[in-house]
């Protein structure tokens, strides 16, 4: 790698962001930062600005784009272009002066800029799961018909993709894994901060800790989603069409350490697994750098202090999110689409305190049943069923605060 990668980062304001902000820190002759985009939180951006000084900025919020602006002329770095709009992350996903894009920004709201830096022909580094749980099929289409390069930046994933043979590495979404003699893919999950919690208090559980994860430190919303599994449940999906994978290729195994962070089982007996302390710059770095390998800043795994490697079958009782989840990758784009808004929608409700933990489960096996037939086919029928989903979630979190909800 001797050219210098000039790089967007899609939501450099949260976490993987902010790691992978951190891997280029540390190899300033191999990358440089064309351009970065956040919500609303300008005070992080502001810091982004002076550091590694971008060309252009996208604050969605309008009134965050203003007080940026403000500050950095404030800082004498008015020369950076700041932008403001959904449309305005296309515009950076696409820009010809970038050469990798670090899809990180949470939520449906990813896809579409994903989806601009795919068909601009990007190394894509994906960390969005929603961009192919949302439009699995439209997503692979729009990466076949286009030369780009897709790496996956989730921990279980870029695990999966170290241990494949190099000839699937190529091109993972058109591989078959039985004429690769792949027989399984082992898709590990931590458990969350419940897995040992009796079943009966979880309805009691309060926002702060749900999202205090025993191994990783991520934001809130996917914090949540680890504490009910439905992360574990949309990397399912995501890894069907990641891998090209059928639904019985994919087992979910508990192991609560989060040291092996995914496997693959071979034909002849061999299981292969991707080992490391739980630490996101490690994938970061892997996509960054790959087919090489540079130093993300992480501590070496240390064999001696780790007791032991636990492994275990999910409840389906404690986590009926993942059960969802399954179900709705045997059922469909629509019921996909639908499960991840309802999700989007309940978590958000959670957090705000406005319903209970156990009730997201409630909220998304409702939406997800009442649109599981729809069927999508373009990004307009996919917008048309995330926004309905949204709605009919909406109005069952309002009539479980009002206590008229029956279920």
């Amino acid at each position: 790698m001797n050219e210098q990668q000039s790089l967007c980062i899609l939501g450099s304001t949260g976490s993987i962001g902010q790691s992978t902000l951190d891997v280029v820190r540390r190899h300033p002759q191999k990358y440089c930062i064309q351009s970065l985009s956040a919500n609303q939180r300008d005070d992080i951006m502001l810091e982004q600005c002076r550091e590694f000084a971008p060309k252009r900025v996208v604050m969605v919020c309008a009134q965050a784009a203003q007080r940026l602006r403000a500050k950095l002329v404030q800082q004498q770095l008015a020369n950076i272009d700041v932008l403001s709009g959904e449309q305005a992350l296309k515009t950076i996903a696409s820009e010809p002066d970038s050469t990798v894009v670090m899809a990180a920004i949470v939520g449906a709201s990813g896809l579409l800029p994903t989806l601009s830096a795919i068909k601009a022909n990007k190394k894509v580094l994906l960390a969005n799961k929603e961009a192919l749980v949302c439009s699995g099929q439209i997503f692979i289409d729009a990466l076949r018909q286009s030369q780009a390069q897709l790496l996956p930046i989730d921990s279980e994933h870029n695990a999966i993709f170290q241990c494949l043979p190099a000839a699937m590495q190529s091109d993972t979404t058109a591989s078959s894994i039985s004429e690769h003699g792949v027989k399984k893919i082992l898709l590990t999950g931590s458990g969350g901060p419940f897995r040992t919690l009796p079943m009966e208090q979880l309805t009691s559980v309060t926002p702060d800790q749900a999202c205090a994860h025993p191994n990783w430190d991520m934001g809130r919303k996917i914090s949540v989603d680890s504490a009910t599994m439905m992360n574990k449940g949309l990397e399912f999906i995501e890894a069907k069409w990641l891998f090209n994978l059928d639904v019985g290729d994919i087992q979910v195994v508990l192991h609560p350490q989060s040291t092996i962070h995914s496997m693959v089982q071979y034909k002849d007996g061999s299981v292969l697994a991707q080992l490391g302390n739980p630490d996101m710059r490690t994938p970061i770095a892997h996509a960054l750098a790959y087919p090489e390998r540079i130093d993300a800043g992480v501590k070496n795994f240390d064999f001696f202090s780790c007791q032991s490697f636990d492994f275990a079958a999910p409840d389906g009782q404690r986590y009926p999110n993942l059960l969802l989840a399954i179900e709705a990758c045997k059922l469909g784009q629509g019921a996909c689409t639908a499960l991840n808004a309802a999700n989007e929608v309940a978590v958000a409700a959670f957090l705000d305190e406005h319903i209970k933990f156990t009730d997201i489960a409630v909220v998304n096996e409702k939406v997800m049943n009442h649109f599981r037939d729809q069927s999508i086919t373009t990004l307009d029928d996919v917008e048309l069923v995330d926004n309905k989903a949204r709605e009919f979630a909406q109005t069952m979190v309002v009539t479980m605060t009002e206590g008229t909800l029956h279920v």
